[in-house]
């Protein structure tokens, strides 16, 4: 293990390890600190990212924060490295890849081509020495093309998660809700519920009646029910009309067994998804969820800071060609992000990273009812996110999820970005909703509120 070291206002800071590094350089979350990780001073962050910047990039591939032989999500990753995409940048150090992400030489051509040569633990340490507006800066540039039944992440364009949870499953207020979000333009990503009851037979319930739902109104879009990727397994065998496979996955494998899941059954699911070829404009038939804070919260972050193991679940999602990645960049609680601040800031992290590293990151812009956050702090968050070009954000009736307890973006805040900030929906999508009447010409939302009545006098 190296030691590294910094000179600082005529104190030396010493920091045993490139964890201890990461871990200090991180701007101050709650998480880190619960975990005994944090810096304990603004002068020791600094120090830290001092160091941090001064750092070759190929240290990273040298000094492995998990050893290889205990940790399968390490192996993946180092596996997985693609040496000849690296090169271009294999000479710099952190402070120097910063500065070339953040020149016009970065690309959109040459950073979709870098990102294989990436280890998220590379993204995670840049991010420590960027600005908010530095992250925002070079994930716009980022675009990652996904695609279903609808094409996700093209330019100008934002997708949203249709989230009509209920607290009783109860199918026709599932229906109500979905209904309403549609009437917003809002499903294009994906229509996902997350189930009362996460079992085998209420989500194949839950699943025949969206996938009916989608057929009868002919909508481009995507349905998912978000059980246990096992349960999906077992449904596929069963032949349900199962079009996306879930899964929460964390950056280690002790984590990833809390979550009961490791990579051979992930590319198991993976795999039967693809047997169905249920997409028509692409066939990535996966959605990861990720938050910072879950490895902690299960004791498996390897005395890691939050944000670079959370940067090392992109590896696995990276893996299996997902058509989304979702962030639930609060919903943990404030014990891993305290407040607005640090919640909006590990948005923009998880966003940026994900993009960086190829992947198609959205993010559930949410907070629970006992963190120091309010819908204002979702509503800078949201609008900086889609300034970065976020694939995709969630909606739920009126921004509160009565079945999960914590609060989200409402289908009104999609709908005002898209029209505030001149962006529109999934293609396919988009020419469905102009078709249906609930949009014009040019994308912006038409009488929201006789969108449900137009959509109920189609099924007659």
């Amino acid at each position: 293990m190296s030691v590294y070291h910094c000179t600082l206002g005529g104190e030396v800071f010493r920091f045993s390890g490139l964890a201890e590094v990461m871990a200090k350089a991180t701007p101050a979350r709650s998480g880190d600190a619960l975990a005994g990780l944090i810096a304990q001073s603004d002068v020791e962050r600094v120090a830290a990212q001092m160091v941090l910047a001064d750092l070759p990039l190929k240290a990273f591939l040298e000094e492995l924060l998990i050893p290889y032989d205990e940790d399968e999500v390490t192996r993946l990753i180092v596996d997985s490295h693609d040496a000849a995409a690296f090169a271009p940048v294999s000479h710099m150090t952190v402070g120097q890849f910063r500065d070339w992400l953040l020149s016009d030489a970065a690309t959109p051509k040459a950073l979709k081509a870098l990102a294989p040569g990436l280890m998220p633990e590379m993204a995670a340490a840049v991010s420590k020495i960027m600005r908010n507006r530095d992250l925002i800066a070079v994930a716009r540039k980022i675009t990652v093309v996904t695609a279903f039944r609808s094409t996700l992440g093209l330019e100008g364009r934002i997708g949203s998660r249709l989230q009509p949870n209920h607290p009783a499953d109860d199918l026709k207020g599932i229906v109500a809700s979905t209904l309403d979000g549609l009437s917003y333009a809002v499903g294009d990503a994906v229509i996902g519920i997350n189930p009362a009851t996460d079992n085998i037979p209420t989500a194949m319930t839950l699943i025949s009646m969206l996938d009916d739902l989608r057929a009868r109104y002919d909508i481009p879009t995507q349905s998912c029910v978000l059980t246990h990727v096992t349960n999906s397994i077992e449904i596929i065998n069963r032949g349900a009309p199962l079009d996306i496979v879930f899964q929460s996955v964390a950056g280690t494998e002790a984590a990833n067994e809390g979550f009961g899941v490791n990579l051979s059954i992930l590319k198991e699911s993976h795999d039967a998804a693809l047997s169905l070829k249920r997409g028509t404009v692409g066939q990535n038939v996966m959605y990861f969820e990720t938050g910072q804070g879950s490895a902690l919260s299960a004791n498996a972050h390897h005395g890691i800071d939050q944000q670079t193991v959370e940067a090392r679940a992109y590896a696995v999602c990276r893996a299996f060609d997902p058509l989304i990645v979702n962030t639930v960049v609060g919903f943990i609680g404030p014990e891993y992000l305290y407040d607005g601040k640090e919640i909006i800031r590990a948005g923009l992290e998880d966003v940026f990273c994900g993009k960086l590293l190829g992947l198609p990151m959205g993010c559930d812009v949410c907070y629970t009812n006992h963190a120091e956050a309010d819908q204002n702090d979702m509503d800078v968050l949201m609008t900086l996110l889609a300034n970065a070009r976020a694939q995709f954000l969630i909606g739920v009736p009126g921004a509160d999820d009565i079945m999960l307890n914590y609060q989200s973006l409402s289908f009104h805040d999609i709908a005002y970005l898209r029209n505030s900030l001149g962006l529109k929906a999934a293609p396919e999508f988009e020419s469905w909703l102009e078709a249906m009447g609930l949009v014009s010409e040019t994308g912006h939302l038409l009488q929201s509120d006789l969108g449900a009545a137009r959509l109920l006098e189609a099924a007659q």
